[in-house]
C-alpha cells in the first residue's frame, strides 16, 4: 500500500485514543505519518505568530491563552511519549472545526481520523457533532468511530452509493484500502420502493460503476428501506461489514438531514466519507 498522511485532530479524549488506535490498525498493511492535531478555541482576536508569539486585542487575559497553551504543549509532549517520536504534533489557534478543515487542506492529508461521541436529539439537530461538520465541509476523506476498533480485522467494506448515474469518483483512498488488505468491495443501492425489476438494472449500473472507477472484486446488492440511514443499518446486521463507505454531497445542517452524518452520530462501525463527484 502506498504511504498515507493521516491527520488526528485531538482533544485528548478518549474518543481521540480510539482514532489513533484505528490508525495504528491501517499502519499494519501500510507506511503512515501520523500527525495529531490540537486546536486551542480563541476568539479570531487571539493571534499566533510563525515563533510562537500569541498576540489579542485586549478582549482576553493573554496570560490565561498562554497558560492553555502551555497544558496544550504539555498534553502533546505526552503523546510522543506515549507513542513515540515518529508521530508528529501540531498545536493551532481558532475555532474547532474551521482550524481542522484549513490545516488538512493547507498540509494536504490523505485522511482524517477522528473518534466521535456521536449525537442525538435537540444536539443534532442544532449543530451536530463536530465530527459531523467536518465530514460535511472536508475534501479530504474523513474516517470516523464512537469506540475501540482495534480489533478490527478488515475483510469487507461496504460502498453505499446512487448508482442510477454511474460516473468515475475519486476513491484513490479506497483503492489504497482494498490493495492494501485484499478486501472484497459492496456496492449496496437502497431503494424506497418495488424492488421487482429493478435489480438487473442496478446491476448493470454498478457494473459500469466498477468498470469506471477500477474496482474488480466487488458484490452487488439491493436493499428496500425507508430511507439510507435505516437501508445501511439494516443491511449491516445480515450481513456485518468491516467498514462504511458513503459519500457526501457537503449538504446538511438544521434544513438538510444528511444521510452521511446520520450514520456518523448514531452507526457503531467505522465510516469512510468522502465528497462526491456524481450530482444527481
Amino acid at each position: 500500500m502506498e504511504s498515507l498522511k493521516i491527520l488526528i485532530p485531538t482533544d485528548f479524549s478518549v474518543q481521540a485514543e480510539f482514532a489513533y488506535l484505528m490508525v495504528k490498525k491501517l499502519e499494519e498493511k501500510s507506511d503512515i505519518e501520523i500527525n495529531f492535531l490540537h486546536v486551542l478555541e480563541v476568539p479570531d482576536t487571539v493571534t499566533i505568530d510563525a515563533n510562537g508569539e500569541i498576540r489579542t486585542c485586549g478582549e482576553i487575559d493573554i496570560n490565561y491563552v498562554l497558560k492553555q497553551k502551555e497544558i496544550a504543549e504539555r498534553k502533546l509532549a505526552n503523546l510522543k511519549s506515549l507513542y513515540g517520536d515518529q508521530i508528529q504534533t501540531h498545536l493551532v489557534l481558532g475555532k474547532t472545526t474551521d482550524a481542522i478543515l484549513k490545516f488538512s487542506e493547507i498540509n494536504h492529508f490523505d485522511l482524517i481520523v477522528m473518534g466521535t461521541k456521536g449525537a442525538w436529539g435537540l444536539k443534532e439537530k442544532l449543530s451536530g457533532s463536530e465530527t459531523q461538520v467536518i465530514a460535511r465541509k472536508s475534501k479530504t476523506p474523513l474516517l470516523s468511530l464512537m469506540c475501540d476498533r482495534s480489533d478490527l480485522i478488515i475483510s469487507n467494506i461496504l460502498l453505499v452509493y446512487n448508482f442510477s448515474n454511474p460516473v468515475k469518483e475519486d476513491i484513490s483512498l479506497l483503492h489504497k484500502l482494498i490493495n492494501a488488505f485484499g478486501i472484497k468491495l459492496h456496492l449496496l443501492q437502497i431503494t424506497s420502493g418495488s424492488t421487482q425489476g429493478d435489480l438487473a438494472t442496478v446491476e448493470s449500473n454498478m457494473k459500469k460503476f466498477a468498470e469506471l472507477n477500477n474496482i474488480t472484486n466487488y458484490e452487488c446488492h439491493l436493499i428496500n428501506d425507508k430511507d439510507v440511514e435505516n437501508g445501511v443499518i439494516h443491511f449491516n446486521q445480515m450481513n456485518n461489514m468491516d467498514l462504511i463507505c458513503i459519500g457526501t454531497h457537503g449538504k446538511g445542517g438544521m434544513f438538510h438531514q444528511s444521510a452521511t452524518e446520520k450514520l456518523i452520530n448514531h452507526l457503531f462501525k467505522p465510516i469512510i466519507s468522502f465528497h462526491l463527484n456524481n450530482t444527481k
